[in-house]
């Protein structure tokens, strides 16, 4: 597992296949295969790896924080930052995500299924609790804290692979396609801004 994430680090998830991480562990291709039941469950478990990491940042940065609007500033700039820093994190996490849960729920054990869950939820609650924070204080406006975490998670993970590819799209005539820079803290400085107004944030 430290393999597979040492490569996707240095290389991208793309130029890292199969047979170079097992020539990283120094085993043979198919020894990979017996260890794992599928590249998704390869790429869940590497994911878990970023989330356990990524879930000790979002707790030191919203301990930081006063507020929930604070906290809700300073938990999304810091899980921006950790895409933009760790771009295998946001490929592999957009991979699995490519299939219903149904589908990707087929192609793992169930020990990987519950290691991912457990990964994901320790993250996402953190973002949970900061909107029922936020609601029981009157900063915010949010009906259901769970169901919003979710979705704020999700977007994030969109914008920062618009920051990844760095360009936007525009249209520079009738049928003519321009393009323009985009840079990864614009991205994250808008997905502040969108978190806040989705919430109905009002000033402490």
């Amino acid at each position: 597992m430290l393999a597979a994430r040492h490569l996707f680090d240095a290389r991208g998830m793309q130029e890292a296949p199969i047979e170079a991480i097992a020539r990283e562990v120094g085993i043979a291709r198919g020894l990979v295969y017996r260890e794992f039941a599928s590249k998704d469950e390869l790429f869940a478990l590497t994911v878990t790896s970023y989330l356990d990491e990524l879930a000790g940042i979002l707790r030191s940065a919203i301990g930081a924080a006063n507020d929930p609007v604070s906290r809700l500033d300073s938990c999304t700039r810091a899980y921006g930052d950790y895409c933009e820093r760790f771009p295998a994190f946001l490929d592999c996490s957009l991979s699995l995500m490519r299939q219903p849960a149904r589908e990707l729920r087929k192609t793992v054990s169930e020990a990987v299924w519950l290691r991912l869950g457990q990964g994901m939820v320790v993250c996402i609650d953190q973002l949970a609790q900061i909107l029922r924070d936020g609601s029981e204080s009157g900063a915010f406006t949010v009906e259901d804290p769970d169901y919003l975490a979710n979705v704020l998670w999700t977007q994030m993970l969109g914008a920062m692979h618009l920051a990844r590819l760095g360009i936007g799209l525009r249209n520079l005539a009738p049928g003519v396609p321009g393009l323009f820079a985009v840079a990864a803290d614009q991205v994250v400085q808008t997905s502040v801004a969108s978190a806040m107004a989705t919430v109905g944030a009002t000033q402490q």
